[in-house]
């Protein structure tokens, strides 16, 4: 960041709270304490009312306030996808204010930057979403497919799948993404495979935006392809607990279950699967014994005590 840019963040962070200690402008800007005194005393010196107050730290004189500010296009999609998930992870009320606010910020946006929420809107879905849990390590590719998106361009990607594990090089026109299930998903148009398909963003292991444009008109909006992937299949997910001794008892059968992924935590490796059938998986858990504990859904322990008693009764 230039110092013109950085004296302007300054000036709007100061903006947005009462006061504003020296300490935290330069944590946020990466600088030292005496480049910030340096960069207030020329904001003093072009005219902006700051006062200082010793151990209090920097504030604007009231009723003072900046033109309105304009947002850069990364800016602009950022609070696009903001407002996505806030309407999955706050309550109704909250969800509403922040609708009004983010109204209220949006009218500042150039017209160019309003013209391209209006076209993205569309592109980006949250289904389900754990406040805790939206991003991961896909975010820089989810930035990338972001922009893609945009700009309309073709994303060059190198993606490993998950069983078999393999990993192929493929271009890619994306149409949308999606949040679910604490994961980002991106649904595309696969050139090699010259049909549509849903990558999970984290496992893309290297992805570059070509010059090569595409047009949209050809394809389904994004809305369109998750009512019809709904249609065909409707997913549940399913986390079990299992203890380090018994994993070895799972290596061979998890993938015909809907094996996603796995988190070492403590002496268990928690284990997600997304799986369309309850009845056919709680009979493969009960397969398994005393070798695992189903943690997640409900629905799926309940129906383990119905079949477990369903057994006793049988058997007299």
């Amino acid at each position: 960041m230039n110092r013109i840019d950085r004296l302007t963040a300054i000036l709007t962070h100061l903006q947005s709270k009462r006061t504003v200690r020296a300490a935290e402008l330069a944590a946020r800007f990466g600088v030292s304490l005496r480049t910030i005194y340096r960069d207030v005393r020329s904001l003093e010196v072009s005219g902006v009312p700051i006062i200082g107050e010793a151990g209090q730290g920097y504030s604007l004189v009231e009723g003072y306030r900046l033109p309105p500010i304009m947002f850069s296009r990364e800016e602009a999609l950022a609070m696009l996808v903001a407002e996505k998930l806030v309407e999955k992870s706050l309550g109704e009320q909250s969800s509403k204010f922040f609708k009004e606010a983010l109204i209220k910020i949006k009218s500042v946006l150039k017209s160019s930057e309003k013209d391209l929420l209006v076209e993205v809107q569309d592109t980006i879905q949250v289904l389900k979403s754990d406040p805790s849990q939206v991003m991961n390590k896909s975010s820089k590719a989810f930035q990338a497919m972001l922009q893609a998106i945009s700009e309309k361009k073709v994303v060059a990607t190198t993606y490993v799948t998950f069983d078999p594990e393999q990993t192929t090089d493929r271009e890619l026109e994306p149409v949308g993404m999606f949040h679910s299930y604490e994961q980002w998903y991106l649904m595309a148009y696969c050139r090699m495979r010259k049909d549509y398909r849903t990558f999970r963003l984290d496992r893309f292991s290297k992805f570059r935006i070509t010059d090569i444009s595409y047009s949209t008109a050809k394809h389904p909006s994004l809305q369109s392809y998750l009512d019809k992937v709904s249609g065909e299949q409707q997913l549940h997910q399913i986390i079990l607990e299992v203890p380090d001794g018994s994993l070895k008892y799972l290596v061979n059968s998890r993938y015909n279950n809907g094996y996603v992924s796995e988190e070492k935590v403590g002496q268990v490796t928690e284990m997600t699967f997304m799986n369309s059938s309850i009845e056919g998986f709680v009979r493969w858990v009960i397969a398994l014994g005393d070798m695992v504990v189903i943690k997640q859904p409900k629905v799926l322990r309940d129906r383990l005590d119905e079949l477990l008693g369903e057994i006793k009764e049988m058997q007299g």
